[in-house]
């Protein structure tokens, strides 16, 4: 592990009534203490996850919008608004890592084939292939298995957007060796109960308000996919029949 905890800045903030701070989860962590090399945020859409995440990716120096600190290109409404009142406990700090974000990496795609035509070989570093010559999830599991190495730190926000569950699976292989053979440190916004599943991660629940340490089972994520896994007849007959 390298970073250890996180501080908000309440005080210099000083704006509980606007945005990020109006955001209950986000409003009452003053700190977070990171226990494992793994560590999954999880909750309902609005909950501060991407919030947070975006916050710790630009004290990080990595771009925003997707990328390292090496990837400078824009998309709208990239900016962190948590980013200046967060403060980061390292031991040790590293500078090497990569923030993606689901939603823009499509921009980022684009920018690393404009850096290829500016510096032929970058693409090397993705597996020689453009990444808008390959499908979502295979552009994505590229990025994992070839710019993703030893000693980072890597934040990811809904990597499952553009993964089937056999690529979800592929994808938990990786990360596996990426932290035990190569010193790696994550930590996933996600609501897949697959990559939920990796073994002594850290779970940590953005709902109700206050962030919460859960077992895996203990998520809404496990248990709303079990029901209707075990009672898909009768769960989609009481879901369909409401008004």
């Amino acid at each position: 592990m390298f970073l250890n905890k996180i501080s908000i800045l309440h005080r210099e903030a000083n704006k509980d009534n606007q945005y990020p701070f109006t955001i209950p989860t986000i409003k009452n962590l003053t700190e977070l203490e990171l226990t494992s090399s793994v560590t999954f945020l999880v909750g309902e859409n609005g909950t501060g996850k991407s919030t947070l995440l975006e916050g710790i990716a630009d004290n990080c120096e990595f771009n925003t919008a997707g990328g390292s600190r090496n990837n400078l290109f824009q998309v709208d409404a990239s900016e962190s608004a948590l980013g200046e009142y967060i403060r980061l406990s390292w031991m040790p700090k590293v500078t090497n890592g990569f923030f993606l974000r689901a939603e823009s990496f499509y921009q980022f795609a684009s920018h690393i084939d404009e850096l290829e035509r500016e510096l032929p070989g970058v693409l090397d570093s993705y597996g020689g292939k453009s990444l808008h010559e390959q499908s979502h999830g295979e552009s994505f599991l590229s990025l994992f298995l070839n710019r993703f190495n030893g000693r980072a730190i890597y934040l990811l926000d809904e990597p499952e957007a553009a993964l089937s569950p056999q690529r979800q699976l592929s994808f938990l292989r990786i990360m596996h060796d990426l932290v035990e053979e190569e010193d790696c440190q994550f930590i996933i916004a996600t609501h897949s109960p697959i990559i939920l599943g990796y073994p002594n991660a850290t779970i940590l629940s953005f709902d109700h308000g206050e962030i919460e340490e859960l077992e895996y089972e203990m998520t809404g994520h496990y248990q709303i996919t079990k029901y209707f896994l075990d009672h898909r007849e009768k769960f989609l007959e009481e879901l369909l029949a409401g008004e």
